[in-house]
């Protein structure tokens, strides 16, 4: 491990920062400055839920388009316009003088940050690494967990001194001072090489269009959109289970290192097994962890429970990090991967959205909330069961297609 961190600590780096810094368009950053900017533009808590769903939505429509870019420009070119975009939408939050430049720079916070800096960090990565991509993917994805450790603090300094539009006005020169490191870092190429960075299978390379034909795409999206869609609803409505179970919320705060801990120990795990099995032999289990968190968060009513689920959701989200940004590659190449990746990006942030719209209006008709969860818990279940069906058949059109490029390759 060491050896292969010092012999690409650039490229790892790189993905690192940008995954990081990704958090400025994540929703628990903006969910830092939810009452002061509600305060500021006299919104109620649903007024501001619809107006960050609206521009979530926004974003996910327009990334299939904007995420192409990758497939004809490197990812450092990308990053000279990404990165400005993104800290000029944080100065434009500061600066809102209306509810509708406010939605702008919700819309530009989540296409740039969320949508684009994701994008271009796990889409060259995807090309950069094939044999060790579990191991690489692994590491990059760790910066998600970096943003939620270090940026939340330093948003409460900035927040203390100069008020929220200081945390904005702040991440913006964060931005603007990696931005030379971060082009730097990606600037080189890295192409695999050698027996060890031999092509993990053969595959062709599927246009995003050819990708929205295939019916397997569909099969495996009913286990991919599952953690986003459960993720940040279960976190969404977290003060409501909190009120449902008699629970202060600092169990919660006390709760979150420990799925910190794991999802980094998990991520790099399923990076060791993305490399020896294939992220495609990997995918049918990922989602077990996931659906005993659901049951968990139903059933339980004591703190002890409150940690149990989140272990559970730091194994899934683990997992699932490093799983989702190797098995695109792996299933439908890299010659078109800016493309097909976005489509996925686009399908996982309308599920973000989706979760708290729906979850919501269920809970006011009487709903209850332990139904819900087991419900998850079930979808879960059977996308498991749809997984372990889809898996059968790509491996068994990647076994053709590798027959048919050998064929077709001309003999030495």
């Amino acid at each position: 491990m060491l050896t292969f961190l010092r012999d690409n600590a650039r490229w790892l780096a790189g993905g690192f920062l940008l995954t990081m810094f990704s958090s400025f368009g994540q929703t628990f950053f903006i969910g830092l400055s939810n009452t002061d900017i509600r305060t500021a533009f006299s919104l109620s808590d649903g007024e501001f839920g619809a107006l960050y769903g609206l521009a979530t939505i926004a974003s996910a429509l327009t990334l299939p388009f904007l995420g192409r870019v990758l497939d004809v420009a490197p990812g450092w070119r990308v990053a000279l316009f990404v990165m400005p975009g993104l800290a000029a939408a944080c100065l434009l939050l500061a600066f809102a003088p209306s509810v509708l430049i406010l939605l702008i720079a919700l819309y530009l916070l989540r296409l740039l940050g969320q949508g684009m800096m994701s994008h271009i960090a796990l889409v060259e990565t995807g090309r950069w690494f094939a044999a060790r991509r579990g191991k690489a993917m692994s590491i990059v994805v760790l910066g998600y967990q970096g943003g939620e450790a270090i940026l939340p603090a330093l948003s409460v300094a900035l927040a203390a001194w100069f008020g929220f539009r200081g945390i904005w006005i702040g991440s913006a020169v964060l931005l603007a001072l990696a931005l030379p490191l971060i082009v730097g870092l990606l600037r080189k190429d890295r192409a695999p090489k050698g027996e060890a960075e031999a092509p993990v299978s053969d595959v062709r390379d599927w246009t995003q269009k050819e990708v929205l034909r295939d019916p397997l795409f569909y099969l495996l999206l009913t286990g991919v959109l599952a953690p986003p869609f459960i993720g940040t609803t279960i976190f969404f409505y977290l003060d409501t289970l909190a009120h449902l179970r008699g629970f202060d919320e600092a169990i919660f705060a006390a709760a979150f290192p420990v799925k910190a801990l794991l999802t980094v120990i998990f991520a790099l795990i399923c990076g060791q097994l993305v490399d020896r099995f294939g992220a495609v032999r990997v995918l049918p289990f990922f989602l077990l962890p996931l659906a005993a968190a659901c049951i968990t968060v139903a059933v339980s009513a004591s703190p002890a429970g409150v940690f149990a689920f989140m272990a559970l959701l730091g194994v899934s989200y683990g997992l699932s990090a490093t799983l989702f940004g190797a098995l695109w590659p792996e299933v439908y190449g890299t010659g078109y991967l800016g493309g097909v990746r976005s489509l996925v990006s686009s399908g996982m942030v309308v599920a973000t959205a989706i979760g708290p719209a729906l979850v919501g209006p269920l809970l006011d008709r009487g709903v209850p909330y332990e139904t819900q969860l087991y419900a998850m818990a079930v979808w879960c279940a059977g996308a498991c069961i749809v997984l372990v069906i889809t898996t059968r058949l790509v491996l068994a059109r990647l076994a053709r297609s590798g027959a048919e490029l050998r064929e077709a390759s001309p003999a030495e």
